[in-house]
This record gives C-alpha cells, sequence and structure tokens, in this order.
C-alpha cells in the first residue's frame, strides 16, 4: 500500500485550515473533544485558532492482548461528562476518517450526553467506502484533506524525524 508521509508543518495548516472552515460556518464549539492518541495533536492546534478546552477520550482496536477487535472500546473516557457536555456544542477532533467506526462510536457516546451540538472535524478523510456511520444529529464534518486510500504516517509517529521529513518532501 502506497505511503504518504506529512510534516508537522502540513499538519499544522491542515489544521488552521480546519478552523478556518469552523468559524465560517458558523459553528462555534464551547469544548473540542479529542480522540486519542490521533486526534491529540490537531485538537491542540485547533485549540490556538478557536481559542477552547480540550477534554480527551482514548479508543482503542486491539484487545487486553493487542490482537486486533472488530469494535472499538473505550481505554479512557471524559469524568464527570454530564457536567462538561450536556447542553455544549461539542467539536470531536481525530486525525483521519478511514472506517468511520471510531468516529461513529465516539460520536454515538458523546450524544448519550445530550450535548446541543455535535460536530466533528478531521486532518483527512478517506475516499473509500466507510464501515461506519454518523447518526443523523451529527454535523457539520470539518475535513482538512480528502485523500485516496493510501496508508498515513505521521509526523508523531516518528521515530526520526529528520528521516520523517526527508520521506514528506519525497527524497
Amino acid at each position: 500500500m502506497e505511503k504518504r508521509h506529512f510534516t508537522y508543518q502540513e499538519i499544522h495548516r491542515l489544521a488552521r485550515d480546519i478552523a478556518f472552515k469552523v468559524q465560517a460556518s458558523g459553528f462555534e464549539p464551547d469544548v473540542i473533544v479529542a480522540i486519542g492518541s490521533g486526534g491529540f495533536i490537531p485538537a491542540r492546534i485547533l485549540r490556538t485558532y478557536l481559542g477552547k478546552p480540550i477534554l480527551a477520550v482514548g479508543i482503542a482496536f486491539y484487545d487486553l492482548n493487542d490482537r486486533p477487535t472488530d469494535y472499538p472500546r473505550k481505554v479512557q473516557w471524559i469524568e464527570e461528562a454530564e457536567q462538561h457536555l450536556a447542553g455544549r456544542r461539542i467539536l470531536l477532533v481525530d486525525e483521519v476518517d478511514d472506517s468511520r467506526i471510531t468516529l461513529e462510536y465516539c460520536t454515538r457516546e458523546l450524544l448519550k450526553h445530550k450535548p446541543s451540538a455535535l460536530a466533528v472535524a478531521v486532518l483527512h478523510d478517506k475516499r473509500k467506502e466507510k464501515r461506519g456511520a454518523f447518526p443523523a444529529e451529527v454535523g457539520p464534518v470539518f475535513v482538512g484533506q480528502e485523500l485516496d486510500d493510501v496508508w498515513i504516517v505521521y509526523p508523531w509517529d516518528a521515530k526520526d524525524i529528520d528521516e520523517h521529513d526527508r520521506l514528506a518532501e519525497g527524497k
């Protein structure tokens, strides 16, 4: 499968562009919810532009023996969620919409806390058939960039950031 490497600068620009899209849409979040671990850095960059607090959730597609599972499970969830989310406008953030299973799971869980609105932001949306679906109450969805179904390599996964950047530049 083809790999695409992205630099921190590219990620920052995509998150900035998403923030501008959010502002232009009229959707004004009260809180940003980052899906860990991929949503942490994009959420933090969005906070710079939107000035909203960040809450985090941890989701895993692996069991306790590191075997893949069919559906995600909670690893970490927001404590006292009703106080933080009920009646609030939430912007849920992740790095990529691949199968949409994680995003569907998180949106359904967040909707249980009765937010006044729930939008989603992703750096990348892969152009492919999705296994999951957003509940009707979710929207808008903000996308930094659409991509074909490639293997995305983010800089926060790099052990050698200089090599990663060389690969991102095509060298």
